[in-house]
């Protein structure tokens, strides 16, 4: 009887430590379910956010940090495209005048550091910055290109006449802020139609460009910088070269071709030198000059150089936009 009782209660308490230990295992394996998700997910998040990403270019492909903290940029309109994305570069070339910079952004570029010129970029100033991330042109940049992927990754955009939507949309992706820029495009295009809207028949308007440097000058045609503002807009085009090239240099003898406009717009790229200026005079104080008729007319304007032609940025863009509103008096 005695031994009945013991064996009985041995099985409850065998029982017993069996509910206990299964207890454990279950409270243990919960607890490592839940320590163990955000332990792992964590690092997978982590992975996405700063992993590199490759970016197609004009020289090829780039693995390029996600988040650059120390960029260089090797063009002007390069420039305003990161300026208008909300990164000051830690180095970026000289504009092309302006000591160092062009007056519609150099309030911007306090404590950036000038790194040559577009056609020549210093490569040891460069170096000594320590980028992380390179932006440059394959029109001025590509026999320099080697040495400075060898600095950090760099990116490189195929060229600058017109193309500077093309340039901004890659700039915008290689500095992961895709959604920004295309933000910034979109509320450049907005202005665009706004201004088409309220234009109406001053569209039929036919424009000339005309570009005063020292010892020359030049038309400027439909693929330039404001030749693609101008074709955005609507706007027609007196010369029927337009199409066929970017600019011609031209003697006083094709002024007359001039009246073939109905506007003309003309700009003095004049780098402290006098030179810019001495052509600009000269010209508009020839007799061929004087007799044309947009000139009786006074339907002769005078631009911006940086603005309509050199920078060739966002910035400009808009900037170039905002000085059509006024001259076509539109509110």
């Amino acid at each position: 009887m005695f031994n009945q009782k013991r064996r009985t209660f041995g099985r409850a308490w065998a029982l017993v430590a069996c509910l206990f230990v299964f207890s454990m295992i279950v409270t243990a394996c919960g607890e490592k379910a839940e320590t163990k998700s955000p332990a792992s997910t964590a690092p997978q998040e982590s992975a996405k956010t700063d992993a590199p990403r490759t970016i197609k270019h004009a020289m090829g492909e780039t693995a390029v940090p996600a988040n650059p903290k120390r960029v260089v940029i090797l063009t002007n309109e390069g420039t305003e495209a990161l300026l208008a994305l909300g990164i000051k570069p830690v180095g970026a070339v000289e504009s092309f005048y302006g000591n160092p910079w062009f007056d519609h952004f150099k309030a911007d570029m306090q404590g950036v550091t000038t790194v040559g010129v577009e056609g020549q970029p210093n490569l040891e100033v460069i170096a000594s910055l320590k980028p992380d991330l390179i932006i440059g042109n394959k029109l001025r940049q590509e026999k320099v290109y080697e040495q400075l992927k060898a600095i950090a990754p760099t990116v490189f955009s195929e060229t600058l006449r017109g193309e500077w939507k093309n340039n901004f949309s890659l700039y915008a992706d290689t500095l992961n802020k895709k959604a920004e820029g295309a933000k910034v495009i979109g509320d450049y295009d907005k202005r665009i139609e706004d201004f088409k809207s309220k234009a109406g028949d001053k569209l039929k308007e036919k424009v000339a460009v005309v570009r005063f440097m020292g010892g020359k000058s030049r038309y400027y045609y439909g693929d330039m910088f404001s030749g693609v503002v101008f074709k955005q807009l609507g706007f027609a085009r007196s010369d029927a070269k337009s199409d066929e090239k970017s600019f011609e240099d031209i003697t006083k003898e094709r002024l007359t071709e001039l009246d073939n406009a109905d506007r003309v717009f003309y700009f003095t790229y004049e780098i402290g030198d006098g030179k810019g200026n001495k052509q600009e005079q000269e010209w508009m104080n020839d007799p061929l000059w004087k007799n044309l008729k947009v000139v009786k007319e006074n339907k002769i304007v005078k631009v911006n150089d940086a603005t309509w032609n050199t920078g060739g940025g966002v910035r400009s863009a808009n900037i170039m936009l905002d000085d059509l509103y006024k001259i076509y008096d539109i509110k």
